[in-house]
């Protein structure tokens, strides 16, 4: 799951290490020696992850993660030579998503940071409302209102509209739809799709699935 990530680390050997291993590993990664340039770049630029030191110069790691947590919950890994069960309960105090401690393998690195990420992807996910018009459909509690009033479906019917809902003007054909929504090895027939499309219009009230003929559907752009 690529991403941006902003490395604080003064070590420049380390730092370099790192960089190059999660360059690799097909991240976006914006490195800083200190803490005042790192939080700079922080404030300027949007950052999926942070990979932060605490002993750095002129800003340590728990002045920059406190700097972060007054307003952003954007995941923050501590990696550092402390491993006092002290340091490691401050940081946890200040919202850290994770904590490793140097010498660490490179490998379990790259694991931990695709596991913080996933988290924090789920998390978002299910926070998810997406809108139309009178239409609000609510991720997380697998809900769809219209004009305040709920619509009952059936779970075909609400990620068959959650798709249709995230990727607006996108067209898709039926087989796009029975893989996706019915899964990889549903052995179904376009025919169950055309049926769930016309009951979940019907349900709807709302011209907003088009039919593109001979090809499939598309959502209607707000």
């Amino acid at each position: 799951m690529p991403g941006k990530i902003l490395l604080f680390e003064d070590e420049v050997s380390i730092r370099s290490v790192l960089y190059e291993l999660l360059t690799d590993a097909g991240y976006e990664v914006a490195a800083a020696g200190d803490g005042v340039t790192g939080l700079a770049q922080y404030r300027r630029e949007s950052f999926d992850l942070v990979l932060l030191d605490i002993m750095m110069p002129r800003m340590d790691g728990y002045a920059v993660c406190r700097a972060i947590r007054e307003n952003s919950d954007t995941p923050v890994i501590m990696l550092t030579a402390l491993d006092e069960e002290e340091a490691q309960v401050k940081a946890f105090e200040l919202k850290v998503d994770d904590y490793i401690t140097k010498p660490f393998s490179l490998k379990l690195l790259l694991l931990r940071v695709e596991a913080v990420l996933r988290r924090n992807g789920q998390k978002k996910e299910q926070g998810q409302v997406f809108r139309f018009g009178e239409l609000v459909l609510e991720v997380e509690e697998m809900r769809v209102f219209r004009g305040g009033e709920e619509i009952s479906l059936t779970k075909i019917e609400f990620e068959l509209l959650r798709l249709f809902m995230e990727n607006p003007g996108r067209v898709f054909t039926r087989d796009n739809l029975l893989n996706q929504v019915w899964g990889y090895d549903f052995c179904g027939e376009e025919k169950a799709v055309n049926i769930h499309i016309m009951n979940l219009r019907r349900k709807l009230h709302m011209d907003c699935i088009e039919t593109i003929r001979g090809v499939g559907y598309r959502f209607a752009k707000n």
